[in-house]
């Protein structure tokens, strides 16, 4: 946060005009003066330089200009989530259609999509059907995405992640 005129009590300062211009360097008591003249707020914008450094501005003015380029660039990025698609070894041909093309939408949005199998009971004997399943999957998503983290069993979980290419 920066330090506005009666809070500045260094002796000496470096004042800079409205314009960028520079005043020289003054004590902070005429400096005030010259900003109560020309109806503007002394603020310090550099206070480790040696003497500190402050500005004539209208500080209202300055903080909704600030205030509104943050917003700007928080509209312009991108939160990447991670999506998330649960499938069951005996997934039946278009149940799989659906959930790739599920997947496929979430890649293109740019976000990282997680691909999980979950095994129920007697399942567990049979793992590599799901990681066929799995390999089937990332398969038919490669135009689209790259596999980020292979296939690995977590419990009754056996998951991989894809993410957009690069290019996308």
């Amino acid at each position: 946060m920066h330090e506005l005129n009666e809070e500045i009590c260094d002796k000496e300062i470096r004042l800079i005009g409205s314009e960028g211009e520079q005043l020289g360097i003054m004590s902070s008591a005429e400096a005030l003066k010259i900003a109560d003249e020309q109806g503007l707020d002394l603020v310090k914008i550099s206070p480790q330089a040696q003497p500190p450094v402050c500005k004539l501005m209208n500080y209202g003015k300055f903080r909704f200009e600030q205030g509104k380029r943050e917003k700007e660039a928080r509209k312009n990025q991108h939160v990447v989530e991670i999506k998330e698609i649960r499938m069951s070894p005996s997934i039946d041909i278009g149940d799989f259609n659906t959930k790739l093309k599920n997947a496929q939408k979430f890649i293109a949005e740019g976000n990282r999509v997680k691909v999980s199998v979950r095994f129920r009971g007697r399942e567990m004997a049979h793992t590599d059907l799901g990681r066929a399943l799995l390999a089937r999957f990332a398969e038919q998503c490669a135009e689209v995405a790259t596999l980020d983290k292979a296939a690995k069993l977590e419990g009754r979980n056996m998951s991989m992640f894809l993410s957009p290419k690069a290019g996308k």
